[in-house]
């Protein structure tokens, strides 16, 4: 399979459900044998249609005499394809788009798809984001539903962010969610130094300069070289860890650990001394937090499968400092996860909600008196953050807030981030 058969393959599986985007991105790249140039092809497209779907649909039902609920999964996302393609992709001349596109359409359909597929496809020009616009605007769209369509974002979404937080600025954030960030990465400090690290990557003639934190770098295009030097993470979620403060020799939990990218932050802040019980609900994903400790050469982590939601009478203030990533909407990660936009439905809200609170409440009583507690999520609804630790705190009068932070990609330029910082009196 060439490059944009692959990409097909992977739209296709992550359409019906069978996977994330960069999970299943990795499992076709195991099984193909493209080279660094068509991987980059492939990822491209991927998260290109998956960013843009609501636009790309919008285009497509203007000039498809057919309603999308009736073309096959296989078209639709050929037809996405192709659009993005022309329309984003400055480098692929718009008639090979057309005709790789019809060559998938003559593998993947019949012939009156062929023809469906490249007779739309040659309607498509450069501008078309500007001929949707106005389109839109002639059909009587709301402005939440332009703002949906031009951003490419579900208007429930949409709507939430302006209720929150004003339409200039939910604008903003929505367009900042298109963008691709750059890498950031944090140094493993047990292994090396970010001086040192620094060097090796102006050796392999990566672009590379400090980041705003200690330990943290902004990397424009990393090739791996020695997963052991270092992890890919973002500076919001290592604020979080900064935040928490962890000390020598103290026992530390975290509640909600994989895949391990805080937990061993927290581990190199203590240099490998004291004790951290890192906890997740799946065996698999405590497997994974296992491996990065090894990885990097950790040894202070004890990662096991435990229910956070569950309380846990015999651990009581047993820690010095809890750690509470709690499972959240993720819609601050958008930028680098699209599929959240599609995955993710209002109704899920309330649950998460139950769930965060539970946590919570545990993770307070696991809490030894005059301990830190830190809260995080990565989204910015403030019903999982500012009014859900208002809402905590107005039932634990034991409880203090030492420092509250939010983070926007638009402004930023991190991950969408709310982090709590609590002390028990």
């Amino acid at each position: 399979m060439n490059a944009r058969e692959i990409a097909l393959n992977a739209l296709y599986k992550i359409e019906i459900g069978e996977g994330y985007s960069n999970i299943t991105l990795d499992k076709e790249f195991k099984k193909s044998k493209l080279s660094k140039a068509d991987k980059a092809l492939v990822s491209q497209i991927v998260y290109g249609v998956l960013t843009w779907k609501i636009t790309l649909d919008e285009i497509i039902k203007r000039y498809s005499s057919i309603r999308l609920k009736k073309i096959s999964p296989w078209i639709i996302n050929i037809l996405r394809m192709g659009i993005y393609q022309i329309c984003y992709l400055d480098k692929i001349p718009e008639s090979a788009a057309v005709n790789e596109s019809v060559n998938l359409a003559k593998k993947y359909g019949h012939p009156a798809s062929v023809k469906f597929t490249n007779a739309i496809l040659r309607k498509i020009s450069k501008n078309e984001e500007n001929n949707l616009l106005e389109y839109i605007k002639e059909k009587g769209y709301s402005n939440e539903q332009i703002i949906s369509v031009m951003t490419s974002h579900p208007l429930w979404i949409v709507h939430k962010l302006i209720e929150e937080y004003g339409e200039d600025f939910a604008l903003d954030l929505l367009n900042a969610n298109n963008k691709t960030p750059d890498v950031t990465i944090r140094v493993n400090t047990i292994k090396t130094t970010r001086k040192e690290l620094l060097k090796l990557f102006e050796l392999k003639k990566i672009e590379a300069c400090e980041g705003n934190l200690p330990d943290s770098i902004i990397v424009k295009k990393l090739d791996v070289f020695d997963e052991q030097l270092y992890i890919v993470q973002d500076e919001a979620a290592q604020l979080a860890c900064l935040k928490l403060d962890p000390q020598l020799n103290e026992m530390v939990l975290d509640c909600c650990s994989s895949p391990g990218g805080k937990t061993s932050y927290l581990a190199m802040l203590m240099k490998n001394t004291g004790k951290i019980d890192a906890w997740d609900i799946h065996e698999h994903r405590v497997e994974l937090v296992k491996k990065l400790m090894n990885t990097l050469g950790i040894l202070n982590v004890k990662a096991s499968v435990n229910d956070a939601t569950e309380y846990k009478s015999h651990l009581r203030e047993r820690y010095d400092r809890v750690l509470l990533d709690v499972p959240c909407s993720g819609i601050g990660v958008i930028r680098k996860k699209p599929d959240i936009k599609w995955t993710r439905k209002e109704e899920d809200l309330n649950e998460l909600l139950e769930t965060q609170k539970k946590i919570l409440e545990n993770g307070a009583f696991y809490l030894r008196s005059g301990g830190t507690l830190v809260y995080s999520t990565c989204t910015v609804f403030k019903e999982e953050n500012e009014l859900q630790i208002a809402s905590f705190l107005d039932t634990h009068k034991d409880f203090k807030l030492i420092e509250e932070i939010k983070l926007f990609p638009n402004i930023d330029k991190t991950d969408g981030f709310y982090i709590a910082k609590l002390q028990k009196e």
